[in-house]
């Protein structure tokens, strides 16, 4: 190339204009009669200033010098515009529908694929509140045999989704209308990640056409999820429901569950006529612009159902379940087996799938090593376990020379881990592994942590240990504190309050009268503090609480769930007075889907917990008060039956609770409203 240059180039600065951009060139004019040094064009290439040059220098070229690096530049433009075009085809689906046609004649509808979606996943409830958005796929479910029950509030059918999934350990389903819809579902979300539940919330949004054009209730609904859901999709054409939807269930219940959204545009939803009715495309239209859009709208119609119908597998992918590794189950049996004070606290998690907790329970009393349990593991070992211990539980932490830390986290309510012992040898599992580590190597250290499910890593242990059992001696002292502490409970209960009841007595006559099949749901702050030392679960899957979000409001929902759920259960709800007012209103919900329940109401008219510390620390009790509402009326006016309870009949204490009782057992959700004192049990409990 430099051999073409007019102006010879010293062999110094060859190599340095090389280098140099062209600034500018200019093909040469030739004449047909001429040479064919005059016929060639002539390429003018404009060199910068060379190092001691005055001026710049001007060099041809030999085209047939450049005609390969011409030819280059050709091919690669070639690529660029075939990859781009390309690519516009593929978005707009011109490349799919030449193998994938739409059936303009079909009747079906996206509700319909949704349904067989959840169907196929063995979803039994779907609850929603109920708007035009997602309205085929509300019809499409209820005629595959799916139950919808709609409740007063978006929050509340998560509520009840999340209960499902905790109870019948597959994914539970919400599905709600666009904007507001969705955004009023936000802290239940918010509540199902933190707890662990797997929750897949369907969303409707607007047509994919009127995405960002002032579409009524037209909002980015994905950017508020991302942070709260495990998988955020929107589902763009009919022929993506199904995989979409898949996709959502397995992440939902894989590693550690958690919940998961799905938006589904109107138009995906509706039939193929209907939505060519919409979009008003006229079938001529005049002038190229108006060819152009009429183009453009009938091919993005064809688009949207294009392969709609083709069979597709609806079944379930396989759930991914991080499991322990053979060498650390042996390292903690090894660790286990020289322990002679060991305790296990017990977290949610040991309750998910694959573990059966019928089969866990076992394997917690072939271990017979003592066991503190929280949240949805309360009542894993019954009522009248030797190996629950219920009291005392920084004392018993301090002593052990080992701790299993199942599935329970050291956040606040391990005090960040700092009620544990350097001295204890400690083995953590969870899913988790934010929450595995939590704190770790500030205030607590773990011997042995293990990224895998807390259920199956005990039923290993259990079976590698076959035999083992710690010195008699610690259970039965850690049982003889629990005794010595729930006497002193007992005895509280009967003091008398200033007024109104003593919320502790009312507490205990209502635990003596469960029947061994009730399920608690608790749903509140102060009064429900008191029932966690008071209720005794009687079985695995009895207790449901909100989880360390703390949320207050899950009551009305848990309850729906968990009644659908377990319908031969006595399904209890312990409310605050102030908790209450989040989901009275469901039981109009209760009535008109017949689940029968019944609320105690532990009526203060403070919020209490607040208040204990408000008052002394600043002076004053604003903000916390609330009055005696005849919460009881408020039930009997939305079809439930209502009880007062106060200090008038307390001798008639028991009566009142079994005829709620029974009321029940003849299907009528009951509310009693028992007006109650205060006492100093929970003084000192946090509230922040």
């Amino acid at each position: 190339m430099l051999s073409a240059l007019k102006v010879p180039l010293s062999s110094a600065s060859a190599q340095e204009t090389h280098h140099r951009k062209w600034r500018s060139c200019d093909t040469g004019r030739y004449s047909p009669g001429g040479s064919a040094s005059t016929r060639a064009p002539q390429l003018k290439l404009r060199l910068g200033v060379c190092a001691g040059d005055s001026t710049p220098e001007v060099a041809s070229m030999d085209p047939a010098a450049v005609s390969p690096s011409m030819s280059c530049c050709c091919a690669w433009l070639l690529v660029l515009l075939g990859t781009t075009l390309l690519g516009a085809a593929h978005r707009l689906g011109l490349i799919y529908q030449l193998w994938h046609k739409a059936d303009p004649k079909s009747t079906r509808h996206g509700g319909e694929l949704v349904a067989e979606v959840l169907k196929a996943h063995g979803v039994r409830y779907l609850f929603t509140l109920v708007g035009g958005h997602i309205s085929p796929i509300l019809v499409a479910t209820e005629k595959l045999g799916i139950r919808v029950v709609d409740t007063r509030h978006e929050a509340t059918a998560v509520f009840a989704a999340d209960a499902v999934a905790r109870l019948s350990g597959t994914v539970g389903v919400a599905a709600v209308t666009a904007g507001p819809g969705v955004t009023n579902t936000v802290t239940a979300v918010k509540n199902a990640q933190m707890a662990e539940s797997p929750v897949l919330l369907i969303g409707g949004a607007a047509a994919t056409l009127q995405k960002d054009r002032g579409a009524l209730q037209d909002i980015d609904q994905l950017c508020l999820f991302r942070p709260l859901c495990k998988f955020c999709a929107s589902v763009r054409t009919v022929r993506d429901i199904v995989p979409t939807l898949r996709k959502a269930i397995v992440a939902a219940q894989s590693g550690t569950p958690g919940p998961v959204f799905v938006e589904f545009p109107i138009d995906v939803l509706y039939p193929y006529h209907l939505v060519e009715k919409e979009l008003g495309f006229k079938g001529t239209s005049s002038g190229l612009l108006g060819g152009i859009i009429n183009w453009y709208l009938c091919n993005h119609l064809r688009n949207l159902y294009a392969g709609a119908w083709e069979t597709r597998d609806v079944s379930p992918l396989l759930v991914q379940v991080p499991q322990a590794t053979t060498e650390q189950v042996q390292q903690c049996m090894e660790l286990v087996s020289r322990a002679k004070k060991p305790v296990m606290l017990l977290g949610s998690q040991v309750t998910l799938p694959p573990t059966p907790v019928e089969k866990l329970r076992e394997a917690l009393e072939a271990l017979g090593i003592p066991c503190f349990l929280g949240g949805m593991a309360r009542g894993m070992l019954g009522r009248d376990s030797p190996l629950h211990i219920r009291q005392n539980r920084r004392e018993a932490l301090k002593a052990a020379d080992l701790v299993i830390l199942a599935g329970t986290v050291c956040d606040f309510r391990l005090s960040y881990g700092r009620v544990l012992s350097r001295r204890s040898t400690i083995i953590a599992i969870n899913r988790d592994r934010a929450q595995l580590l939590r704190n770790s190597d500030v205030f607590w250290k773990p011997h042995v942590a293990i990224q895998g499910d807390a259920g199956s890593f005990l039923l290993r242990l259990s079976q590698g240990l076959t035999g083992y059992s710690p010195p008699q001696d610690w259970p039965a002292s850690l049982k003889d504190g629990d005794h010595r502490k729930e006497k002193a409970n007992r005895e509280k209960s009967e003091e008398t309050t200033e007024q109104h009841l003593n919320p502790l007595k009312l507490l205990h006559h209502v635990d003596d009268l469960l029947p061994e099949n009730s399920l608690l749901v608790v749903d509140g702050g102060d009064f429900v503090g008191s029932a966690a030392y008071i209720m005794w679960p009687r079985g695995p899957l009895c207790w449901l609480d909100p989880g360390a979000f703390g949320t207050l409001g899950v009551g009305g929902g848990f309850a729906l769930g968990a009644k659908l759920c377990r319908p031969d259960s006595e399904v209890w709800i312990i409310y605050g007075d102030g908790s209450l007012g989040y989901s009275i209103m469901e039981f109009d919900t209760f009535v008109r889907h017949k689940t029968p329940v019944i609320a105690l109401v532990g009526n203060d008219a403070c919020w209490s917990q607040i208040s204990r510390e408000q008052v002394p620390l600043l002076g004053s009790n604003v903000a916390c008060g609330l009055a005696y509402v005849d919460y009881h009326l408020v039930a009997e006016g939305l079809g439930g039956k209502g009880f007062l309870l106060s200090r008038q009949n307390e001798e008639h204490m028991d009566r009142v609770i079994q005829a709620a009782q029974e009321t029940c057992k003849e299907g009528h959700p009951a509310l009693i409203n028992a007006l109650i004192g205060r006492t100093s049990f929970r003084e000192g409990s946090i509230s922040v």
